[in-house]
């Protein structure tokens, strides 16, 4: 079992990596007006170890497998929305938090902004299709 864990932990984190590379590189579209072409990504060591508490959902993702999408979806998004809030304050603290949504117009603290709903639903049921896949 603690080897499972830690199979999904390095799995999870591995594709929040390279969701997030996607997301920040996709967003850097609005830097075309300044002449950037690049499309960079950015991303942070930090954020590994957080896309890898992902891992933590399988119970969950068992538990509500026969629910609607937009229930466990919305389920998903809440501990989402937990987990970065938390691991965003305890960054914060120590000035090591690499994301600030201060500028958000829906944000708590610059560390959560509301307005990502229907992507941490869509990146929740996504990690859930990650977990439940047999090896």
């Amino acid at each position: 079992m603690i080897k499972s864990f830690f199979n999904n932990f390095i799995k999870c984190g591995l594709w929040g990596w390279c969701l997030e590379c996607f997301w920040t590189g996709i967003n850097s579209i609005k830097n075309w007006k300044d002449n950037d072409k690049t499309l960079s990504c950015r991303t942070s060591i930090w954020m590994f170890p957080i896309y890898g508490l992902a891992a933590c959902l399988l119970p969950i993702c068992t538990k509500l497998q026969k629910r609607n999408a937009l229930l466990r979806g919305g389920v998903y998004a809440t501990l989402i929305y937990l987990t970065e809030y938390t691991t965003g304050i305890i960054l914060k603290k120590y000035g090591a938090c690499p994301w600030d949504y201060s500028k958000s117009k829906y944000n708590i603290k610059g560390v959560i902004r509301f307005d990502y709903a229907p992507v941490w639903i869509i990146t929740g049921l996504l990690y859930e299709k990650i977990l439940q896949e047999k090896p």
